[in-house]
């Protein structure tokens, strides 16, 4: 295919004898064939439900604290979320099939015309712990003290089988799950959170103006 003349070099063009540019397309076919296939993977992934997004996550993430959270059956790996408007968001899932927190707390802070910053608070579990069941948490960031039981570290992610049912990720890509796991001083941002039974002790929502997170 012949481009228009230039005296301006490219690193993925040739200059011919005559100063036509010819673009190396074999080079450059190969270098996109990879990324292409990639969006592909996670295309046909996404429709099979090997992806995280179970639904359309908001354009906001939003933080938990927790006491301590103890849980029986454990899994993570790897995964992508996506947005209403179709964009992928690598995520760590967490996936816990029977886990009890004590004192949670939740929030997400929303910035407003005029109004400025608005802060939505949730907390529970105060006496009684929270529990919930087939619990997943699409998260980027997770922080604590963690004691796991028969842990596995680097299992492949499609083969997992202590979690959820469903807390299976793409397979080649990396994994680990444990019998049971321990966390105190629980500290989290998330995208989602789904879960099977979630039931909340002594649930209190604060909507306050200003800047009001858990952690």
């Amino acid at each position: 295919m012949e481009e228009s003349h230039s005296t301006t070099s490219h690193p993925d063009a040739h200059l011919s004898g005559d100063g036509t540019g010819r673009v190396r397309w074999r080079r450059f076919a190969v270098l996109t064939v990879p990324a292409v296939a990639v969006t592909a993977g996670l295309g046909i992934a996404l429709a099979q439900g090997a992806l995280a997004a179970s639904f359309a996550v908001s354009g906001q993430q939003f933080k938990v604290s927790a006491q301590s959270l103890a849980g029986e059956g454990f899994a993570q790996y790897g995964s992508v979320d996506v947005n209403a408007r179709e964009e992928l968001i690598p995520v760590a899932v967490t996936a816990i099939r029977e886990a009890k927190l004590h004192s949670l707390c939740q929030s997400v802070v929303t910035t407003l015309p005029v109004i400025g910053d608005i802060s939505l608070n949730l907390t529970a579990g105060q006496k009684a712990p929270v529990e919930a069941s087939n619990l997943f948490v699409d998260a980027t960031q997770l922080a604590g003290n963690a004691e796991f039981k028969n842990i596995e570290i680097g299992r492949d992610a499609s083969t997992l089988d202590k979690g959820p049912a469903d807390a299976q990720g793409m397979q080649d890509l990396f994994g680990q799950q444990a019998d049971s796991v321990t966390i105190t001083d629980l500290r989290q941002t998330a995208w989602a959170t789904n879960a099977g039974t979630f039931k909340l002790t002594g649930l209190s929502m604060d909507i306050s103006k200003g800047k009001k997170e858990c952690f």
